[in-house]
C-alpha cells in the first residue's frame, strides 16, 4: 500500500472517530430517565408488561418489559413521549391523577371518558428523572380497524415504522407518516385525456418527477433515516488546433514547416455513482448526520492528435491514447454538532473528501478534495459562515479527477461569511479570507511524462509560494436589477520566481461584475471582468493575478471565451 493510500486511510479513520465521538458527546448530553411502577387493577405489580414509548415529534419507538416487581426505566433523548402498554393489556391512566404525571401531561382517552390507555407530552429533561406510576387491565376489544391500505404515489419501499397496536374500537394510529396514501384520482374522468393532468396518480419506480425512496423521498429507517442513490454520466468531446512545433520525432520529420499537425479530438466519459445517508426531520430542519459516498471512473478517456509528442513525451507512444481512471469524488461525514437556538440555526462539522465553493462564481477556489469544514448559521439562518481546511490531493493527469496516489503538499485554509439581506432584500453579501500555502519542493511528472511542476518556464526550479486572499462579493438583485460582483486583492510571497529569476513579493487583484434584467422569458445581461497583470516580470514584485483552483462559472462558465 503506497504512502499516499495509507495517510488518506488514516485521516478517514481518524475523522471517522472522531465523527462517532461527537454522536456519542451528543447523546450522552441529552439524555434523561423515565421510570415508574405498573399494577393490577389491585394494585399487585405486574411482571412481563410490554411498555411502549413513542418520541412525539420524530416518531422514534422503543418498548421494554416490566422487572419481577413491576418495574420499567427508559433512557431518552430530551423531547416530549407517548406512553402506553402493548397487547394483551391496556393502560389505565387515572384522569384524577393528571398533575402527578406531569404540567403538560395530556390522557387520551375514549369517547366514554372511561378508558384512558395512553399519556401524552411526557417532557424529558436532560440527566433528569421523570418518574410515572399507573395500572394496566386485559385489553378486552380486538382490533376492528385496520391500517390506510392506500399505498402512497411512487416507489416508497419496505414501510420503516410499524403502525401502532389499536386502543380503541373506532381508530387506529398510523406511525409511518412518510406513507400515508392517497386513492389514485381521475378530477376528469377521462384518463388524462387531451393532455390535462390527473392528480395522485399511480407512477413508475424509475420515473424521477415520482416520489421515490432511492432518491429520499421515503425513510429507510424509522420516520427520519433517508437514503439518496443517484449516477451521473459525462461525456465531453472536444476539437481543437493547438500549434505544436515539429522535431526529427514528428509525425512528418520531412516537413519544412515549423509547426506540426495542429488537430487533435478527445473523448471523455465519467461515470458517477452515488450513496448518500442522512438523519433529518424535515427540509428546513439541519440534518442531525449524514454520509456520502461518490466512487468516479473515467471510461475511457480518449485522445487523438495528428502530431506525435503530444499524447506522451515519448515519441514512440504514437498519437493516440487511452486511459481509465477511478477516483472517489466526495467521501465524507457530517454531524451537527449543537443547535444554536430554536429557530434551526445551528453548527455542524463535514471531514473527508468533498466539494467546496469559496465564492459565488468559483473565482479564486473550487474543488473537491480532501479536507475538514465547520459550517453553520445564526439569526435565522440570514448569517451564515465557513470555516475550512483542504489539503490537496494530485489529479489525475488525464480525466482531472482525484489520483489517490498522492497529495500535492499544498494546504489551503478557508473562512467566510455571508449575510443575507443585506441592506436590501433578495442581496447577499460576502466576506473571504484564504491562504494558499503551496510547497511545491519538488519536481512533479505527470502520468504522461512531462514536467508540470515547477512550471517550465525561465528558471524551473522548485519554490515556495505562500499566499493570501482577501474578497468582498455579492450576489441577488436590488429592486428589479440582479447583481453579481466579486473583488478580491492578494498578498504574499513566491520564494523563487522562474521568469524573475529571484525572490518575489505578490501584490495583484481581480474585479468581476455582472449586470442584468429581466424581461418575461429574456434576460438583458453585461458582464465585466478585470484582472492585473505585470508589466515588468522580471523585478521582485510580483502583481500578475492568479487563483488557488478556480473553476469560474460567469459570462458563460465553461463555454466562455477565457475559461
Amino acid at each position: 500500500m503506497s504512502t499516499m493510500r495509507k495517510t488518506l486511510l488514516s485521516t478517514f479513520l481518524f475523522y471517522f472517530v472522531l465523527f462517532l465521538s461527537c454522536l456519542n458527546v451528543i447523546a450522552q448530553q441529552q439524555n434523561g430517565n423515565l421510570t415508574g411502577v405498573i399494577t393490577d387493577a389491585d394494585g399487585k405489580p405486574l411482571s412481563g408488561v410490554q411498555v411502549l414509548v413513542v418520541n412525539q415529534t420524530t416518531g422514534w419507538t422503543k418498548a421494554t418489559n416490566t422487572g419481577g416487581g413491576g418495574e420499567y426505566k427508559f433512557r431518552l433523548g430530551t423531547g416530549a413521549y407517548r406512553l402506553s402498554v402493548l397487547s394483551p393489556f391496556t393502560a389505565a391512566f387515572d384522569r384524577g391523577k393528571a398533575k402527578e404525571y406531569g404540567k403538560f401531561a395530556y390522557i387520551i382517552c375514549d369517547e366514554t371518558k372511561k378508558k384512558c390507555p395512553a399519556l401524552e407530552n411526557i417532557l424529558i429533561s436532560a440527566e433528569a428523572e421523570t418518574k410515572i406510576d399507573f395500572s394496566v387491565g386485559k385489553l378486552e376489544t380486538e382490533e376492528l380497524i385496520t391500517p390506510n391500505k392506500n399505498e402512497p404515489l411512487g416507489y416508497t419501499g419496505i414501510p420503516s415504522v410499524e403502525s401502532a397496536p389499536q386502543m380503541f374500537d373506532n381508530r387506529r394510529e398510523v406511525r409511518d407518516r412518510w406513507r400515508i396514501g392517497f386513492p389514485e384520482y381521475d378530477r376528469y374522468g377521462d384518463a388524462g385525456a387531451r393532455g390535462r393532468d390527473v392528480p395522485f396518480t399511480r407512477n413508475r419506480w424509475y420515473d424521477p418527477y415520482s416520489q421515490n425512496v432511492l432518491k429520499g423521498d421515503y425513510p429507510i429507517l424509522g420516520n427520519d433515516v433517508f437514503m439518496i442513490l443517484s449516477a451521473v454520466s459525462t461525456s465531453a468531446i472536444e476539437f481543437r488546433r493547438t500549434p505544436s512545433p515539429t522535431s526529427v520525432s514528428s509525425q512528418d520529420p520531412d516537413s519544412n514547416n515549423p509547426f506540426g499537425r495542429p488537430e487533435s479530438l478527445s473523448f471523455n466519459q465519467t461515470l458517477q455513482f452515488s450513496f448518500e445517508m442522512f438523519k433529518g426531520d424535515s427540509t428546513f430542519r439541519p440534518r442531525d448526520w449524514a454520509i456520502k459516498i461518490s466512487p468516479t471512473f473515467s471510461v475511457p478517456n480518449y485522445l487523438n492528435a495528428r502530431e506525435r509528442g503530444i499524447v506522451n513525451i515519448d515519441p514512440r507512444e504514437g498519437t493516440n491514447r487511452t486511459d481509465m481512471h477511478a477516483s472517489l469524488e466526495e467521501a465524507f461525514g457530517e454531524v451537527k454538532l449543537f443547535d444554536v437556538n430554536k429557530n434551526y440555526d445551528f453548527v455542524s462539522i463535514r471531514a473527508g473528501i468533498q466539494p467546496f465553493v469559496s465564492d459565488f462564481r468559483g473565482f479564486v477556489y473550487s474543488d473537491n478534495n480532501l479536507g475538514a469544514r465547520l459550517f453553520g448559521g445564526f439569526d435565522n439562518n440570514k448569517s451564515q459562515f465557513n470555516l475550512a481546511y483542504f489539503e490537496q490531493i494530485e489529479k489525475d493527469t488525464n480525466s482531472g479527477l482525484n489520483s489517490l496516489e498522492k497529495f500535492r503538499h499544498q494546504s489551503v485554509f478557508i473562512a467566510n461569511f455571508f449575510r443575507q439581506d443585506f441592506f436590501f432584500k433578495g442581496y447577499t453579501v460576502q466576506a473571504s479570507a484564504l491562504f494558499n500555502n503551496d510547497r511545491g519542493g519538488e519536481f512533479f511528472y505527470d502520468s504522461n511524462g512531462f514536467l508540470v511542476r515547477p512550471t517550465l518556464v525561465g528558471t524551473p526550479r522548485p519554490h515556495y509560494v505562500r499566499a493570501a486572499y482577501l474578497g468582498i462579493n455579492g450576489d441577488g438583485h436590488i429592486g428589479i436589477l440582479n447583481l453579481t460582483h466579486s473583488y478580491y486583492y492578494v498578498f504574499g510571497r513566491d520564494e523563487f520566481n522562474a521568469i524573475a529569476n529571484q525572490k518575489t513579493d505578490i501584490r495583484a487583484q481581480m474585479g468581476a461584475a455582472e449586470l442584468s434584467i429581466d424581461r418575461d422569458y429574456l434576460r438583458y445581461r453585461i458582464s465585466g471582468f478585470f484582472a492585473s497583470g505585470d508589466k515588468n516580470p522580471t523585478d521582485d514584485r510580483a502583481t500578475g493575478f492568479d487563483a488557488i483552483f478556480d473553476d469560474p462559472n460567469f459570462a458563460g462558465g465553461q463555454f466562455s471565451y477565457w475559461n
